[in-house]
């Protein structure tokens, strides 16, 4: 299926009851008014936020088998109990390969899905396609540059 124009509109109908489930838990978590400032909490958020868009991507039927296969494989590797850093022993930074995978998927995603379609299933605060470009940036710069510069790549 190949992407749509970025100027055409696309109208989604979403389940209502599942956006609703997830959208008032996180509003448990981030009370926030429109126009408010993002902080702290939506730092905390992010990653369910990415995790939740990855698995509404998952479902939508406008997005390629391919990249549902790709969303379906990172989603299992999030929710599997084996990790390359496992939290039990880095604490936090265990989340990081989640992360990354998670933000490399997306990445991929946000350039073969029409926007709407993306923006559609956020849930988090601001722009979805601003945020994973910059969590891409940073992961490419911090992590990736790292790793090949460590391994002569």
């Amino acid at each position: 299926m190949a992407p749509l124009p970025s100027d055409e509109i696309v109208e989604v109908e979403l389940n209502a009851r599942e956006r609703r489930a997830y959208d008032r838990l996180r509003a448990l978590v981030r009370r926030v008014e429109p126009g408010a400032r993002a902080d702290f909490r939506d730092l905390l958020l992010l990653f369910p936020d990415l995790l939740m868009l990855l698995l509404r991507l998952l479902r939508d039927p406008r997005v390629a088998r391919g990249d549902r296969l790709l969303a379906l494989l990172v989603v299992g590797y999030v929710l599997s109990p084996i990790d390359l850093l496992p939290t039990f022993i880095f604490g936090p930074f265990g989340l990081l390969d989640d992360l990354l995978l998670v933000a490399a998927a997306l990445s991929r995603l946000v350039n073969r899905v029409h926007p709407d379609v993306v923006r559609s299933h956020w849930s988090g605060q601001g722009d979805v396609l601003r945020i994973i470009q910059r969590a891409s940036q940073w992961s490419e710069r911090n992590i990736t540059g790292r790793l090949r510069a460590l391994f002569g790549g």
